[in-house]
């Protein structure tokens, strides 16, 4: 397609959207054969947590304000 001005740029850019949008939504499709969990097989799926809750509690107790620490001495003089 030769595009002539803006008009027609935008209609086309339009189509193109939407063609793409369908290809898309078609090649996704599962038409049904997809399903949620049963009750019996969400019970047997495990998460874990997360595994550093200690450690960043002792970063924000210490060594985060090893940046501030203060020299008395220069502070005197």
């Amino acid at each position: 397609m030769v595009v002539t001005n803006m008009k027609e740029l935008c209609e086309y850019s339009i189509q193109q959207k939407k063609l793409r949008a369908r290809g898309h939504r078609l090649k996704h499709e599962h038409s049904g054969q997809c399903s949620g969990l049963t009750d019996k097989e969400y019970k047997r799926v495990r998460f874990s947590q997360k595994s550093t809750f200690t450690k960043s509690r002792k970063f924000t107790h210490n060594r985060l304000w090893k940046d501030y620490s203060v020299n008395y001495k220069t502070i005197k003089l």
